[in-house]
């Protein structure tokens, strides 16, 4: 038999010992899990489980009784004048752009900018390049910065004043000293963009909707106006496609360029054409290391085809027919008369244009023509321009394709403003709109047709895109 205890302390045996120590892991489980909730369940199976008395210790030190320090130490502020010159430095910045007007004075063009400077805008009122390039000019790309107080700092104006690949550039800049004005000629940046539109009224409307210059407007129409009589030719539903460059000075559009490929169609008839330019070899006085030049250049079509005639379909960019080439009551003889030419309605002052290439034969007042001019052209034809307000050239002179010859009027035997023209082909009058049709074009050259019709494969690639973009956009 086994003894219970000795002396009063119980003897525990190996079961017993096993007993424990298995409570003990399941009491370190339920700790574990259940933290807040086992203290009063451990306290009772462990005093009362194993029928004997344990003590629990609490061996940590009383808080009370700990020794409390006190530490003093001095403390260096950082330097803030760095801080405070990088604040001014980060000082809040105003830019603003807008568009010059006509009306514009100094208080005017600052006031619609945002800008409340005194002493600016008596400098812009004062200074001479300001005044003759600036205040009073429409159309000029005007951008400010200001500082938080709307102050003025720069103000920058771009424009491109002729057709010659360039840009002015004014710069107000302000210095201790005040303000200070200067002028750069910058080279313009190209990029080319792609647009498309649906006739549904006139080409002016549909350019508009599709946000395409004028320039771009008025170019496809001297492009295709030997194939198409854009005065009555045009139907709704017609859709043209276009890829032209927008010329840029510091990143902002300031004019259109040229126009690189087309495509109009046309009552279902389609036309393309692209912007080419032939290589041409240079002469032995050219600089060794230059192997070719470009020529001229010129509008084809995909074929390679010359879209340029020897004569334009219409001496106007744009007006109507009133009375074309057959009989008619005469308004003023008030009989019925061959009419022998193509009247146009046009206002008053409405440029006139030789259709080709000539000299002035005549340039002055004559009989019932009033003011008018001829032009005499290749294998005995003649251009005649009449009614004109204003005469802008002079007998012998040369002129060009496209060149304004003078404006339209109501001289001579003349009811309103108009312009009267006739062509004739050794004296006899031949209807204009049918000898523009029929007149001749020059084809690319046989050697440099493999470049062209390589040009013409990213052309097509080009216009088909164009033609995905949806009007009222351009890109």
């Amino acid at each position: 038999m086994v003894p219970s205890s000795t002396n009063g302390v119980p003897i525990l045996n190996h079961g017993m010992i096993r007993a424990a120590e298995e409570l003990l892991a399941f009491a370190a489980q339920l700790a574990t899990r259940h933290p807040k909730r086992i203290t009063a369940t451990l306290a009772t199976l462990l005093l009362g489980g194993a029928g004997a008395t344990f003590a629990v210790a609490n061996l940590a030190p009383d808080a009370s009784e700990l020794p409390v320090h006190t530490l003093v130490e001095n403390v260096q502020a950082l330097p803030t004048e760095a801080q405070t010159e990088m604040l001014e430095s980060l000082a809040l910045r105003l830019y603003r752009s807008d568009v010059t007007r006509s009306s514009d004075t100094a208080d005017a063009l600052l006031k619609r900018l945002g800008v409340f400077d005194p002493d600016a805008a008596a400098f812009l009122r004062t200074d001479l390049q300001v005044q003759q390039t600036l205040l009073g000019r429409a159309g000029r790309n005007v951008t400010i910065e200001a500082s938080e107080n709307n102050a003025l700092l720069t103000l920058s104006a771009r424009w491109s004043p002729e057709d010659d690949g360039m840009f002015k550039r004014l710069t107000i800049s302000k210095s201790a000293a005040g303000f200070q004005s200067r002028i750069e000629t910058l080279p313009l940046a190209a990029s080319s963009r792609l647009a498309s539109g649906t006739i549904k009224s006139s080409l002016f409307a549909a350019t508009d909707e599709s946000r395409i210059p004028d320039a771009i407007a008025i170019q496809l129409a001297e492009i295709f106006s030997g194939d198409i009589d854009f005065h009555r030719a045009l139907r709704k539903g017609d859709r043209f496609s276009v890829v032209y460059e927008a010329l840029e000075g510091d990143g902002e559009p300031l004019r259109a360029g040229r126009v690189l490929s087309a495509e109009f169609v046309n009552a279902g008839k389609t036309h393309q054409a692209m912007w080419f330019q032939e290589p041409v070899t240079v002469g032995a006085v050219a600089s060794a290391t230059a192997t070719h030049a470009l020529s001229k250049g010129g509008y084809y079509t995909l074929a390679g085809e010359s879209l340029r005639r020897a004569f334009l379909a219409s001496p106007m960019e744009f007006s109507r027919v009133t009375s074309g080439f057959k009989m008619r009551f005469h308004p003023i003889l008030q009989t019925m008369r061959a009419h022998l030419g193509v009247d146009y309605g046009a206002p008053t002052g409405t440029p006139v244009r030789s259709v080709g290439d000539g000299f002035v034969e005549f340039a002055g007042a004559q009989n019932g023509f009033g003011n008018v001019v001829f032009v005499k052209h290749q294998n005995n034809q003649t251009t005649v321009y009449a009614h004109l307000s204003r005469i802008n050239v002079h007998k012998g002179q040369n002129i060009s394709q496209g060149q304004n010859v003078g404006l339209v009027g109501s001289t001579g035997w003349a009811t309103g403003p108009h312009l009267h023209f006739e062509f004739r082909i050794n004296g006899v009058h031949h209807d204009p709109l049918t000898v523009a049709r029929q007149s001749e074009s020059v084809p690319v050259t046989a050697s440099i047709k493999p470049m062209f019709d390589k040009a013409a494969q990213m052309v097509r690639a080009q216009l088909a895109a164009a033609e995905q973009m949806q009007p009222g956009s351009a890109q």
